[in-house]
């Protein structure tokens, strides 16, 4: 019997939380016609617009040039004629993006993972929250999970790979929501070995994990021929699914594989429900845009504005990867995005590359990076800065510290500042790339 979830769903409406509202919102929305929906999604648009308009300069100028807002009104027709919004532009407006209220909203400052090599700054809120981790529920249910079922992660956790501890906060959630953590940046053979036996003891219901960390695990567990036992499904999130991948995992733990899109900017974008390969967008939660070059192809750039994003709002913000659009405008066929690779010790050990790009968040002379694993003992980052600028000591002590307690004392960092990074073939960045086979 899962008694967590009515105790959590208590929890929840006694702080006032609007995640259950708008987990039940979700649902009624989901099941609307097609006209419905489209009608649904255009009135937050317009409302949001209405919003930018009136509170931001910056938008102020770009939604009146485009003739999108005139006279108090929206004409979504001038929709496409508003300028796309980059990581350029957010760190040259700066505060000049934050909402006048976002202090009462309870905002809060996040990052990008720098997908594109490109890490920005923005804000976020509480009322946002609501609705992203609602929409996180709600993912998990097209699988049938349920909040409170037993579930295990495997996630990227540099605190505890540096530390060696968790908060308490984090424990007792984990506790309360039955979810028990494997820490992707480490796994060497020895660790992937106790995951095995920790994930048989425990034996979760449901898998949410990086989709190349479980790759890997799933690669690790064939090569071996060790046995695992098989959860209802698993979700995988923070990288793009490839269908080889997605055919190794589903094979090795014997269960549905559901593949979740979305980024620290915008939330939840889409998921796949298991029964199609297509996945479904979070229309209620942002607005999705796939366009190429010429307007005519399905595959092109990715634009999303945030439906629930009061304190900073991102309208037509190119977030860095490429699709294919769908049948509809409610589905995205495949994305082309985070492609991570691992950094490997002479001893076997593994590491998720993402745990390198942590060290470079918060950089706001970053424009872009690169990450190249040279060598065993060799770490190469190729930075490209937004200004001129000379390291301090201080600086590249920290970041060698962090990787030699990655990757053992003797490694070397090299830190070179250049002035462009070539796109790869996709049209992404190899934001971390390791030449050690």
């Amino acid at each position: 019997m899962n008694w967590r979830k009515p105790i959590i769903y208590t929890l929840l409406y006694a702080s006032g939380s609007k995640i259950p509202r708008n987990l039940k919102e979700i649902r009624r929305v989901e099941k609307l016609s097609k006209e419905e929906i489209q009608k649904y999604q255009e009135a937050k648009l317009k409302k949001l617009i209405l919003y930018a308009y009136d509170n931001f300069p910056y938008y102020t100028k770009i939604l009146g040039e485009a003739g999108v807002v005139r006279r108090g009104e929206v004409d979504l027709n001038n929709f496409n004629k508003i300028p796309i919004l980059t990581k350029e532009i957010i760190r040259r407006e700066g505060p000049n993006l934050y909402s006048k209220d976002h202090k009462k909203r309870k905002s809060y400052e996040n990052t990008s993972g720098g997908s594109t090599g490109e890490p920005v700054r923005f804000l976020q809120d509480k009322y946002y929250d609501g609705w992203n981790i609602a929409t996180k529920i709600y993912f998990k249910e097209y699988g049938d999970q349920k909040v409170g079922d037993k579930e295990l992660r495997l996630w990227g956790s540099e605190r505890d790979l540096l530390e060696g501890k968790e908060k308490f906060s984090i424990r007792a959630r984990n506790w309360l929501y039955n979810r028990k953590e494997l820490n992707s940046f480490k796994m060497s053979e020895k660790e992937m070995n106790e995951f095995v036996t920790f994930w048989n003891k425990f034996q979760p219901r449901w898998i949410e994990a990086y989709a190349q960390s479980i790759y890997e695990f799933s690669k690790f567990i064939k090569n071996n021929n060790l046995k695992i036992r098989s959860p209802k499904g698993i979700l995988t999130s923070a990288g793009t699914l490839y269908p080889d991948m997605k055919q190794t995992i589903q094979e090795v733990f014997n269960c549905p594989v559901y593949n979740r899109y979305g980024s620290r900017e915008v939330g939840g974008i889409a998921c796949s429900n298991g029964k199609q390969n297509v996945l479904n967008v979070a229309f209620w939660h942002n607005y999705v845009e796939i366009l190429s070059k010429n307007h005519k192809e399905k595959t092109g750039k990715v634009y999303i504005t945030t439906l629930n994003n009061f304190s900073m709002p991102l309208i037509r913000y190119e977030i860095g990867d490429i699709g294919e659009i769908g049948e509809n405008e409610r589905e995205i066929k495949r994305v082309v995005g985070r492609v991570s690779s691992f950094f490997i010790t002479r001893e076997g050990k593994k590491i998720d590359g993402g745990f390198f790009r942590q060290l470079l968040y918060y950089k706001d002379w970053i424009k872009n990076y690169q990450i190249i694993q040279k060598d065993y003992n060799l770490i190469l980052y190729r930075i490209v800065p937004t200004k001129r600028i000379k390291l301090s000591k201080e600086e590249i002590e920290e970041i060698e510290k962090r990787v030699k307690k990655a990757l053992g004392h003797d490694c070397k960092i090299k830190i070179e500042f250049i002035k462009k990074i070539n796109l790869n073939k996709s049209g992404k960045y190899s934001y971390t790339k390791s030449e050690v086979s």
